[in-house]
């Protein structure tokens, strides 16, 4: 089975930085594509940043320039570095991979993590 475990969240303030990560483990999957999304209260769940297996990230328009989205393959994780944070930042942060069983010809799955808490203090 494939699970998802997140780290990094916590209390930071105003224009600090934080970095989260997502470990991705299980057997006979591959990974199409890993991302954060995240939810305040109150609101929708939203895309923060995707990467794909070959290397193309996806931003959204509100944290362009402030995070950055990478990958270790070897490792099956994924890295948020963030920076300058907002009072616009707090929120759930959840992990998603988007995977298929290496057993099956067609179809894949998404899989989400529990989700990392972020608090930005004044």
């Amino acid at each position: 089975q494939v699970q998802l475990v997140e780290s990094g969240g916590g209390l930071v303030q105003a224009g600090g930085s934080l970095r989260l990560s997502c470990a991705a483990s299980g057997s006979m999957f591959s990974i199409n594509a890993m991302g954060w999304y995240r939810q305040a209260p109150g609101k929708q769940r939203e895309l923060v940043a995707r990467i794909r297996s070959g290397g193309d990230t996806n931003y959204a328009d509100s944290v362009k320039g402030r995070l950055t989205i990478t990958s270790e393959n070897t490792k099956n994780t994924v890295y948020l570095r963030m920076s300058s944070l907002k009072p616009e930042d707090p929120a759930v942060y959840s992990c998603n991979a988007n995977i298929t069983n290496v057993l099956l010809v067609t179809g894949s799955k998404d899989y989400w993590g529990k989700g990392t808490p972020l608090t930005v203090s004044p």
